[in-house]
C-alpha cells in the first residue's frame, strides 16, 4: 500500500494514511477508459437544442410559382423548395439527447484510474480538514497557496462533514471547483491541476473503489472457471 502523508492547512504534515493499492497503484491507469469515461461525460453537457425549419415550418405559399413548361425555366413546384434561399432544410438537425448509457463498473474502473494518474503526478494531496472557523474566500486562497496550488484545483469533501463555511470560503475562488466524495467524477480529476482530498473523503471513497474492484476481480475469476 502507498502511504500519503496528511497535513493541516498550513502545509504541516499531521499524519499519514494508506492508500489502496486495488485504487491507487500505477497498473490501475488505463487512458483508454479515462477516454472513454470523458467523452460520455463531455456528450452529457451537450444541449442537444439545433433545429432547422422542415417543410411544414417554412413561411409561403404552396401553390406553383409558374406552369412547368413553355417558359425557358427551370421547374419548381414550391417558393418553399430546399433549393431555394430561405427554403427548408433537407434532413435537418433536430432537438435531441446526446447522453447515452455508461456502465457503472466501467464509471468507477475510471475513477481508480484517475485517482492513481493524479497520484503517480504527485498531484493528489490529502488534508485532516478542509475546514476553517471564519469560512472566508481569503483564508481559503492563502490556504491554497500554501499547499501548492498555482494553477487550479478540485477540492473534495465528505457529504457527512460539509460545512456551509467551506462552501462560501471556495465557491468565489477563480479555477477551484468542491464537490463532494460521492459526485467526483474522473473528468474533474482530469481537468483541474490538483486534487486535494479531505481525509475522511478519501477514505470514504477508497473503501467504495477497493470494494468495486475486488468484486471485479472475483466475478473474473469464476468467469476464468466456468471457461
Amino acid at each position: 500500500m502507498a502511504k500519503v502523508d496528511v497535513v493541516d492547512l498550513s502545509g504541516k504534515k499531521v499524519g499519514s494514511v494508506e492508500l489502496a493499492d486495488a485504487v491507487f497503484a500505477p497498473e490501475q491507469v488505463n487512458e483508454a477508459l479515462l477516454w472513454e469515461a470523458v467523452k460520455h461525460y463531455r456528450a452529457s453537457l451537450r444541449q442537444g437544442t439545433h433545429k432547422t425549419k422542415s417543410r411544414t415550418e417554412v413561411a409561403g405559399s404552396g401553390k406553383k410559382l409558374w406552369k412547368q413548361k413553355g417558359t425557358g425555366r427551370a421547374r419548381i413546384g414550391s417558393v418553399r423548395s430546399p433549393l431555394w434561399r430561405h427554403g427548408y432544410t433537407v434532413h435537418g438537425p433536430v432537438p435531441r439527447s446526446y447522453d447515452y448509457p455508461f456502465p457503472r463498473k466501467k464509471l468507477l474502473g475510471a475513477l481508480r484510474a484517475a485517482l492513481a494518474a493524479k497520484l503517480a503526478d504527485g498531484k493528489l494531496t490529502v488534508v485532516d480538514s478542509l475546514e476553517i472557523k471564519e469560512g472566508k474566500t481569503k483564508l481559503y486562497f492563502e490556504a491554497l497557496n500554501r499547499l501548492g496550488v498555482s494553477r487550479t484545483a478540485l477540492l473534495v469533501e465528505n457529504g457527512k462533514t460539509l460545512s456551509q463555511g467551506l462552501l462560501r470560503g471556495a465557491r468565489n475562488l477563480q479555477g477551484v471547483e468542491l464537490v463532494l466524495n460521492n459526485e467526483v467524477h474522473p473528468y474533474d480529476l482530469l481537468r483541474y491541476d490538483m486534487a486535494i482530498f479531505s481525509k475522511a473523503a478519501i477514505e470514504t471513497l477508497t473503501e467504495v473503489l477497493e470494494k468495486s474492484a475486488s468484486k471485479r476481480k472475483a466475478h473474473a475469476g469464476a468467469d476464468k472457471e466456468a471457461a
